[in-house]
């Protein structure tokens, strides 16, 4: 009798654990989705309801009057158009940015991946210590080389500092990613004929799904949210939906309206989630067969 309690007892242990992790994840889920809810239940308020200070209380009489404002009517200084003039602004600066930088760190990458010296090495160290030189520190010489070639506050300008800026991030991915594809895979196809680039476009990249997929969510959201470079090299007329969104929020005419300033932020950060919602799964996927290893 003492030995079959004995092998009972730890079916006890491993279930305690699995409940234990389920309650941390959804006390976890809850801490980072409250922010969100507040903002979605204020965002749907009248004004009215906003001056009474409750902000933890749900909406009386719920509707999408602030939703409407913020998209076609807040001000933006002496504009008052809302964030709609943004979006198409902010999807013709990411799209680009995202494809040139994830096809160009990938092609970085593979060569360096491929390159067996100690100056692909070298050349990889100098990559990975452009991640850790801040976007300040580089703003000055960046805005004097656009201004000398004539792309300063211009749409090209703002993609190529985009992609810029982006590279070293892609390329160290794509680099760790490619160095443990076996050198066969190469190998042959230099046996058949294939040159370094053939070999890359239809070998490499099509078995890369993984590493594409996440070096893309990833900058479509670095880029989308981005408001620094967005402000200084996109010009008045391709200010992205951030720099919106905060002109919306420091406008100065008139009284203050939280419930639009909520709506114009959910507005601004729906693509990003959406973009999360249709390819989390492939993104988790991704990490969890070695994407970002390395």
């Amino acid at each position: 009798m003492t030995s079959v309690v004995a092998r009972r007892q730890p079916a006890f242990g491993p279930r305690a654990a699995r409940i234990g992790l389920y309650v941390f994840l959804a006390v976890s889920a809850i801490f980072f989705l409250l922010p969100l809810l507040l903002v979605i239940m204020n965002s749907l308020k009248p004004m009215e309801e906003i001056r009474q200070g409750n902000l933890l209380a749900l909406p009386i009489n719920p509707n999408f009057d602030a939703w409407v404002s913020a998209w076609q009517s807040a001000c933006t200084g002496l504009d008052c158009a809302g964030v709609r003039p943004g979006l198409w602004n902010s999807i013709k600066i990411t799209i680009p940015s995202v494809v040139i930088s994830t096809l160009a760190g990938a092609l970085n990458g593979y060569a360096l991946g491929q390159w067996k010296s100690r100056h692909a090495n070298m050349i990889m160290l100098l990559v990975t210590v452009g991640l850790f030189i801040p976007y300040q520190a580089m703003l000055y010489p960046t805005v004097k080389i656009l201004s000398n070639v004539g792309l300063f506050r211009t749409y090209a300008g703002i993609v190529f500092v985009h992609v810029i800026y982006g590279l070293p991030y892609t390329t160290l991915l794509f680099r760790n990613f490619y160095v443990g594809i076996p050198d066969e895979i190469s190998r042959a196809a230099r046996m058949e004929g294939a040159r370094f680039l053939r070999t890359f476009w239809s070998i490499i990249l099509p078995i890369s799904t993984n590493i594409l997929v996440v070096v893309a969510i990833l900058q479509f959201t670095g880029i989308w949210n981005d408001y620094l470079l967005g402000l200084i090299f996109a010009g008045n007329d391709n200010l992205p939906m951030t720099v919106q969104l905060t002109n919306i929020v420091g406008n100065s005419r008139g009284a203050a309206n939280p419930n639009v300033n909520m709506a114009a932020a959910l507005i601004t950060a729906i693509p990003t989630l959406v973009v999360y919602f249709l390819s989390g799964r492939y993104f988790v996927r991704g990490i969890a067969a070695g994407a970002v290893k390395g």
